[in-house]
């Protein structure tokens, strides 16, 4: 199973990411661990969602991160 998921972040804004192992990322993003985000902790999980291939799982993480996802994540996920 592959996990996208949205962060909420110290200076307000989102995160999205991908990942086969949730836990272990989210910790990482906790820990500071993870480079995109360790400069803004603390972190929040959002929202999750699991998918049944990498390949949806990236699709739709790349979605998210257009325009048009980011108006449908605003809607619909948060």
């Amino acid at each position: 199973m592959y996990y996208v998921y949205l962060l909420s972040l110290k200076n307000k804004s989102i995160y999205t990411g991908s990942t086969p192992y949730l836990k272990k990322r989210i910790r990482q993003h906790h820990e500071g661990l993870a480079k995109s985000t360790k400069n803004l902790r603390p972190v929040k999980l959002m929202w999750h969602c699991v998918f049944p291939t990498r390949l949806q799982a990236r699709r739709f993480e790349v979605y998210l991160k257009t325009v048009s996802g980011q108006a449908f994540r605003n809607k619909h996920l948060i």
